[in-house]
């Protein structure tokens, strides 16, 4: 078999993503795993794993990785950066006709290199293999709760960029102590299941659509809605799922149902545009408006939750909305506020962790289809660009790059 030379390159982007496609171990694993491949790494300043960590592996650094057929990161690669010819897989963000993106997809024409976008990986189904949602639940839940906990001065929890990792995140999670509120979350995916994931950890009873509307309760509890529990359609029919994500438009919300018995809300839904928002601008002002923290993982601006007016960072990641005015005020500026956590790049805040299990799937889901044979077409079906066209399945892209 050919000998293929894979490299980690180094983040170029501003403010750099300390989080990578494989980890020293997972290298090491590629290695043994695949003789014919040598992983080469680019050296790096920022990552979460240290240069030394690839280096106590006898992983080879070098800094330039030209000798490489393919070519692996995370965010964007800056266009100065780009190596003529070359495989490259990252999250281009460019399928959506992203208008920060057109030159870097116009240059990745321009020097005929094929472009693996993750996002676009997907099995049999059409499910997609990777993404960081898991990560983005977890971290998005522990900072919803960290808020809950300072805005009513309840506890205090390290903020979770700066835990090591999910175990010293685990760890302050003991600091949790919550009076009986309500917690209240959307979706089912897989930012779900790591929401559930840490409320699971606190112990926190999960109860039933009826009993959360109904009952009220001595201890905190949480309830899962799922999209036919807060939308109901325009024609008076029964409930069709199939019908519902081919014809959003078609339903209204019931989430009032919800606001009225909520304290502290996590979105982790998946929202389409064209389907009702939750609840609009003039509802949070109302007494019968409950809900105090909004945690948003979701962080669709001007989408179902008016409230979400901006996404957040991880530096800053929590703001103020007055109920009056609607406008944004400092973080804890009043009781009385919507506090809203609405950071768009959560995963990061685990690098360490959300890197192993993205590279993990990356490892045994798709490298063998990328370094022996791509038996199912999830490489060729993946690919934007080829041979310094766009592929059939993305000629919708060529408006946007001509």
């Amino acid at each position: 078999m050919n000998k293929i030379k894979l490299g980690i390159i180094c983040e170029g982007k501003a403010h750099p993503d300390k989080r990578v496609p494989f980890t020293p171990q997972q290298c090491t694993e590629i290695q043994q795993k695949y003789p014919h491949v040598e992983v080469i790494i680019e050296p790096s300043p920022y990552r979460c794993f240290t240069d030394a960590e690839y280096d106590a592996l006898d992983l080879r650094l070098s800094k330039d990785l030209s000798e490489c057929a393919i070519l692996m990161g995370v965010k964007e690669v800056p266009i100065e950066q780009l190596i003529a010819n070359k495989k490259y897989l990252f999250f281009s963000h460019t399928i959506k006709k992203q208008a920060h993106n057109k030159r870097l997809l116009q240059a990745i024409l321009q020097k005929n290199i094929q472009l693996i976008d993750y996002e676009c990986l997907k099995d049999k189904n059409g499910n997609r293999i990777l993404g960081f949602g898991y990560y983005a639940g977890i971290v998005g839940t522990y900072n919803g709760l960290l808020t809950y906990g300072k805005k009513y001065n309840l506890f205090s929890l390290k903020p979770a960029h700066l835990c090591h990792d999910k175990d010293e995140l685990e760890t302050e999670l003991k600091k949790v102590k919550l009076p009986a509120l309500k917690i209240l979350i959307t979706g089912g995916g897989r930012v779900a299941s790591g929401s559930l994931e840490i409320l699971n950890l606190l112990n926190i009873k999960k109860v039933s659509v009826e009993e959360y509307k109904n009952q009220t309760f001595k201890e905190a509890v949480f309830c899962q809605l799922h999209p036919q529990d807060y939308n109901i359609p325009l024609n008076g029919l029964q409930w069709d799922h199939e019908d519902f994500i081919a014809h959003p438009q078609n339903y209204e919300s019931t989430f009032h149902l919800y606001t009225k018995q909520t304290d502290l809300y996590i979105a982790c839904h998946f929202w389409d545009a064209k389907a009702p928002v939750f609840f609009h601008k003039q509802d949070i002002d109302s007494p019968d408006f409950k809900i105090a923290v909004i945690a948003d993982i979701s962080c669709d601006i001007k989408g179902p939750i008016p409230t979400t007016t901006r996404a957040s960072t991880i530096e800053d990641p929590i703001y103020d909305i007055n109920r009056k005015t609607f406008l944004e005020e400092n973080a804890f500026s009043s009781l009385d506020n919507i506090t809203v956590m609405a950071v768009d790049n959560l995963p990061c805040e685990l690098p360490r962790d959300s890197s192993n299990g993205f590279g993990n799937d990356l490892l045994n889901k798709i490298l063998p289809h990328l370094v022996v044979e791509d038996t199912d077409k999830i490489i060729e079906h993946a690919s934007i660009t080829l041979k310094g066209k766009l592929t059939s399945a993305f000629t919708y892209l060529n408006d946007y790059v001509q």
